[in-house]
């Protein structure tokens, strides 16, 4: 439980089902869908949250529009760099991202993702589903840690979202 003056993140749910290619997660965000799709679009924002906090986001390219384009650099704090990169085929403003992911240290398995972010009054459900090329590339993904580094990045929107909304 959160002391006075603490806040206490959000937790984000998981369906990762045996022999499924696909993953879901849903969190409900403290902070407007508007906002949060924003933070989602926008590259200056999305670097600040995206992936764990040992990484620093270089935005290569960041194109928030059906077609565009996105790649991210994440530099670790001991020099090590890890790319990805997608196309956003669906960019529907603050509705839905539709997007392909794909880890450049491990070309060739491409996965699509959908975002779709859902007004609950002055907060969000953000529900993410993320379809592989097979039950093997989901696996691997989920052995890698991916959980942990989506909660984190989860954890760190979340805070961002607070800094943005005292802001206004």
């Amino acid at each position: 439980m959160a002391t006075k003056g603490e806040t206490t993140m959000p937790k984000t749910e998981y369906v990762i089902e045996p022999g499924k290619q696909d993953i879901t997660s849903t969190i409900v965000l403290d902070a407007p869908r508007e906002l949060v799709f924003k933070a989602y679009t926008d590259p200056e924002l999305f670097a600040k949250w995206w992936g764990p906090r040992r990484y620093k986001n270089e935005i290569d390219k960041f194109e928030s529009r059906p077609g565009g384009s996105w790649r991210v650099v994440q530099v670790g704090t001991d020099g090590s760099r890890h790319a990805f990169r997608g196309v956003n085929h669906d960019v529907v403003a603050p509705e839905r991202i539709c997007a392909t992911f794909e880890y450049e240290g491990f070309p060739g398995h491409v996965a699509l993702q959908t975002a779709t972010f859902e007004a609950l009054g002055n907060k969000t459900r953000l529900v993410a589903h993320i379809v592989f090329e097979s039950v093997m590339d989901r696996d691997g993904m989920v052995a890698s840690g991916m959980q942990e580094g989506a909660d984190e990045s989860m954890d760190r929107l979340a805070e961002l979202l607070a800094e943005l909304k005292s802001s206004r």
